[in-house]
C-alpha cells in the first residue's frame, strides 16, 4: 500500500534543483575542484613527484629556497621540498576519509539506536556522548596515540573514534522526530523487525545531514592528523605527512621559514576546500531551501 511505504527517493527534478544550487555556490565548486585535484595527486603522487622524496639528498642544497626546478625548494637534508609536500596529500586523504568512515558508522549506529529507543537506552547513549563531547579532543587524542603508539593505523582508529558524537548527536535528534512518522508506525504496524525499520525507513532519511557533516569534519580530521604528526604521536617517519614536515621545519622556521610554509598552506587550502564543499552540500540539500 502507497500510504505504508516510507518516503520515496527524491524526484529527478528535486535532485536537479539541488544540484542546481550547488554549482550556483561559486565557492563550493572552487572547494569541489580542489578536492578532486588533491585526489588525483595522491593517487598518482609517484609520476606527478619530479624526485624520490627520501631518497634523493642533493648535496650543497640544505635549506635552498624555491627555484625553477626545485619549486618548493629543499628541506633541511637538501631534498626536493614539493615532492614531499605531494607524497604527504597521500596521508592527509586517507586519514581524513578513513576516520570519517570509521565515525559515520558509530555515530549514526548509536544516534539511531539512542533516538529510536528512547527510555534507558538513550539516556545511557546520550550520555556517553555528552562525556566524550565534553573531553578537550587533542587532549583525548594525544592520550590514546601516547598509549597506543604511533602509527598510520592507529591514527585512523584513533581519531574515528573519538570524533563519531558528533554525527550520533545529529543522528539522534532526526531519528526521534522520524520514528513518530506515519510511514515508521505502519512498517511497525506490519510486523516488521526493528532493524528492518531501522535500515530501510529511518536511516536512509538522515543520509543527507550525515553526508554535510562528514564533508565538514574531513577538513577538521586533517587538522587533528597533522597536530598529531607534529607531535611525533600520529604517523611515523619515513611515511611522509604535511605535520611532519612541519614538525621537521620548525626548529628551522627563521633560517628557512619555506619548509614550514608550503605544508602550512596545502593543510589551510585543503581544510578549507572540504568546507566550502560542505557549506555547498549543506544549502543544496537543505530541504527548506527553494529556487
Amino acid at each position: 500500500m502507497e500510504t505504508l511505504s516510507s518516503p520515496q527517493a527524491p524526484t529527478a527534478k528535486r535532485r536537479s534543483r539541488s544540484l542546481r544550487r550547488f554549482l550556483a555556490n561559486r565557492m563550493a565548486v572552487i572547494g569541489l575542484v580542489f578536492v578532486t585535484l588533491m585526489c588525483l595527486v595522491a593517487i598518482f603522487a609517484p609520476v606527478i613527484a619530479p624526485f624520490d622524496p627520501i631518497q634523493d639528498i642533493f648535496s650543497g642544497t640544505r635549506g635552498n629556497p624555491p627555484s625553477s626546478e626545485h619549486w618548493m625548494g629543499h628541506d633541511h637534508l637538501g631534498r626536493d621540498l614539493f615532492s614531499r609536500v605531494i607524497y604527504g596529500t597521500r596521508i592527509a586523504l586517507i586519514v581524513g576519509l578513513a576516520s570519517s568512515l570509521i565515525a559515520v558508522v558509530l555515530g549514526v549506529a548509536v544516534g539511531a539506536a539512542a533516538g529510536y529507543f528512547g527510555g534507558r537506552i538513550d539516556a545511557f547513549l546520550s550520555l556517553l556522548i555528552d562525556t566524550l563531547m565534553a573531553f578537550p579532543l587533542i587532549a583525548l587524542l594525544i592520550l590514546l596515540a601516547a598509549v597506543l603508539g604511533p602509527s598510520l593505523t592507529t591514527t585512523i582508529i584513533v581519531i574515528g573514534m573519538t570524533v563519531w558524537a558528533r554525527y550520533a548527536r545529529v543522528v539522534r535528534a532526526e531519528v526521534m522526530s522520524l520514528r513518530e512518522r506515519d510511514f515508521v508506525s505502519a512498517a511497525r504496524a506490519m510486523g516488521s523487525q526493528t532493524g528492518r525499520i531501522l535500515l530501510q525507513h529511518v536511516i536512509p532519511n538522515v543520509l543527507s545531514s550525515v553526508i554535510v557533516l562528514a564533508s565538514l569534519q574531513i577538513g577538521t580530521i586533517i587538522i587533528l592528523e597533522s597536530a598529531l604528526s607534529f607531535l611525533g604521536l600520529g604517523v611515523r617517519p619515513p611515511t611522509l605527512t604535511w605535520g611532519g614536515i612541519l614538525a621537521d621545519g620548525r626548529a628551522f622556521i627563521l633560517r628557512y621559514p619555506h619548509i614550514a610554509i608550503f605544508p602550512g598552506i596545502m593543510i589551510v587550502a585543503t581544510v578549507l576546500a572540504f568546507n566550502f564543499v560542505g557549506d555547498g552540500l549543506r544549502d543544496a540539500l537543505d530541504p527548506h531551501q527553494r529556487s
